[in-house]
């Protein structure tokens, strides 16, 4: 292992939950299966010798906090009112948290979000002893769908948001996953109405995750590297040479 790398998790993960907003809960790809949560459980599956075990406790028009401007109007209840249900009675390992895109819609300032977020992590951090991962806000176009409530966001702001998502993560020790930057800006990774993924964005939230539990967690290598002591050597470089030698 680099000595520039912390191994944030040296052990297989047994249970995930992904706390968030609509992306999070699938908004809108095509099938349940085609959400970035389960892909990633498959990602994460496919390297342990066990599957992670997956609950996706995302909800639609969700908000950081009852203090919040448009709690009323939002998707209920908060992410700060739902931790008991929707995270530690799983007893998770593994903790993803995506908030931002409806917050920064919705008006709710900074300062506030940043406050509401750093309660939040504390809150799972003192309750449990998983991993937390923050996710940086979902890429949007268009910032007026939904009426004047939801309206308040821009591109700027996201960035915004992506920043102070980061900064929490720094503080308080989490790990953070750039999905603004992962997306790159390309609308053809957005479903139709421009605010949620499609399957492609999907696909690539899920594998920007993926990369920075990969590149922190050494747990998801024991069962490769377990294997690759008794793996069949299925690569015939005779065959590849008489295939390409002069």
């Amino acid at each position: 292992m680099s000595l520039r790398t912390k191994d944030w998790w040296p052990n297989e993960f047994k249970t995930m939950v992904a706390l968030g907003e609509s992306t999070t809960a699938g908004g809108w790809s095509s099938s349940p299966e085609r959400c970035w949560v389960p892909v990633l459980a498959a990602l994460i599956s496919d390297l342990q010798q066990n599957p992670v075990k997956c609950i996706n406790s995302g909800i639609g028009a969700n908000l950081i906090s009852t203090k919040s401007p448009q709690y009323d109007a939002s998707g209920k209840p908060a992410a700060t009112e739902r931790l008991e249900k929707h995270v530690f009675a799983h007893s998770p390992d593994l903790v993803l948290v995506s908030y931002g895109l409806n917050d920064s819609r919705s008006g709710t300032p900074l300062g506030l979000f940043r406050e509401e977020l750093t309660d939040v992590v504390r809150r799972i951090q003192e309750a449990t002893s998983a991993l937390v991962v923050l996710l940086g806000p979902y890429y949007a176009v268009d910032f007026k769908r939904g009426g004047d409530l939801w309206g308040l966001g821009n591109l700027e702001l996201l960035y915004e948001y992506n920043e102070a998502i980061c900064q929490v993560a720094e503080i308080e020790q989490c790990l953070f996953v750039d999905i603004l930057a992962a997306n790159g800006e390309t609308d053809w990774m957005m479903h139709y109405d421009l605010v949620h993924a499609n399957d492609l964005g999907h696909r690539i939230i899920a594998n920007a995750v993926f990369q920075v539990l990969a590149q922190n967690c050494s747990g998801l290598s024991l069962h490769t590297k377990a294997i690759e002591h008794v793996a069949p050597r299925w690569r015939d470089e005779s065959v590849l040479k008489a295939d390409y030698g002069h």
